[in-house]
């Protein structure tokens, strides 16, 4: 969706807004200007923007741990080498359960692995056998680290206004 810019003028009906009226006229006329950008108003011309955005209900009991995305149990793997295939990551995590997704990607530039991958498995046994197994183990002579991808956060009360 494309980022949209509006300027939004709220001019007193009383106010005479003419050239003859100068400086002061122009103060007041900036007065009632707004300008608003992004997605998170309201937009009369494109009323798609206006609808809410979709988001996940988390329980309030809920503790720090692995977070489910909404296709998949999916596991981040660090450090791989530069010179790993797709296959090689593929055969390793293939042993631990069914992958349903994998994601590694090249840089543009060299044409090798990037140093990372994403691996997705539709259930939380499969994703958590592979992560047990997996984490500092050797693939090409490197040691890999596995991790969730996807982390629960403690409360809503830790995320408010600070960014990690």
């Amino acid at each position: 969706m494309a980022e949209t810019d509006v300027l939004e003028v709220e001019v007193d009906d009383r106010a005479d807004f003419t050239e003859d009226t100068g400086e002061d006229g122009l103060k007041n006329l900036k007065k009632g200007v707004t300008k608003r950008k992004g997605r998170g108003f309201k937009d009369d011309q494109n009323p798609s923007l206006n609808e809410p955005y979709d988001s996940v209900e988390a329980d309030d009991n809920s503790e720090i741990g692995p977070q489910r995305s909404v296709e998949g149990w999916i596991l981040f793997v660090t450090n791989v080498h530069e010179e790993a295939q797709e296959d090689d990551i593929y055969d390793l995590f293939a042993e631990h359960g069914e992958i349903k997704n994998l994601q590694a990607n090249l840089d543009r530039r060299t044409g090798f692995m990037k140093g990372y991958a994403l691996v997705e498995y539709e259930t939380f046994k499969e994703a958590q056998a592979a992560r047990d197994a997996l984490n500092d183990a050797e693939m090409l002579e490197q040691k890999i680290s596995v991790d969730w991808a996807f982390v629960r956060a403690s409360s809503k009360k830790s995320r408010s206004g600070r960014r990690r």
